[in-house]
């Protein structure tokens, strides 16, 4: 069953056009790859997808389990199961990110008509997923992303998204500037959640991140299109010619 469908989307930034009919379909379960080079509209893709009001769709639609995804706001979107990881993930002086998954957490569920967790509740799933993850009660302490190095903002932004648990997992070039123990992390994170029910689209510009997180389809982007689709061996091929053969 698809879990998310886009049909002809048209996307501009001001008079500037950057997704150009793009057509593409996620089914539950699976971990999609984009790759593409710079300026092919892969970050605004994810953007879109994850409401950001600066990108005005023109024309085509989204549809999320079913759902209209363009009529709903960025919250509203986020609480329906949508999970954008960013490349560079802001920070929030003086909020702890224990306090920050709380307030999360707890939005989530009064949107969706469940009870809150208990303070008990809360702890015992925050250090499961911590532990699985690495993350250390010293880290849930401090501020979100203040004085954090990139790899432990990806860490924590992993146990955010698995935290949380939604539907559709977007990671937006979470490799960019990564060393091999960080990306190890943001793979487990994934393995972690990689079950039936849930997606997951993986944005980049290099195959390095696919030999931590295998794809079922790699797709590739250009001038903001899908212009070829296949399975990991697409990615390895691109990482031996490029990009140019598909321009």
């Amino acid at each position: 069953m698809a879990l998310l469908e886009i049909k002809n989307l048209h996307v501009c930034v001001g008079d500037k056009e950057i997704l150009k009919g793009l057509t593409l379909t996620i089914e539950q379960g699976t971990v999609h790859a984009i790759m593409g080079p710079n300026g092919s509209g892969k970050s605004t893709l994810s953007n879109v997808i994850a409401g950001n009001p600066v990108y005005e769709v023109t024309e085509g639609e989204i549809l999320f389990k079913g759902k209209n995804l363009l009529a709903l706001k960025t919250d509203e979107r986020a609480n329906e199961g949508v999970f954008l990881g960013f490349q560079y993930p802001i920070e929030i002086p003086g909020v702890s990110y224990a306090t920050f998954l709380k307030q999360a957490l707890s939005c989530k569920r009064k949107y969706l008509g469940e009870t809150p967790l208990d303070p008990v509740q809360f702890i015992k799933r925050l250090k499961i997923r911590a532990q699985a993850l690495g993350v250390s009660d010293d880290m849930l302490k401090r501020s979100v992303n203040v004085g954090f190095s990139g790899g432990e903002k990806k860490r924590l932004e992993t146990l955010q998204m698995a935290f949380l648990e939604p539907d559709f997992c977007i990671l937006d070039e979470m490799d960019s500037g990564l060393d091999v123990d960080a990306l190890r992390v943001v793979g487990q994170g994934v393995g972690i959640m990689r079950e039936k029910c849930r997606s997951f689209m993986l944005i980049t510009h290099y195959q390095r991140l696919l030999d931590y997180i295998e794809p079922d389809i790699v797709h590739i982007m250009i001038n903001g299109k899908i212009v070829a689709s296949g399975d990991k061996l697409l990615a390895l091929r691109v990482e031996e010619k490029g990009y140019a053969c598909y321009k």
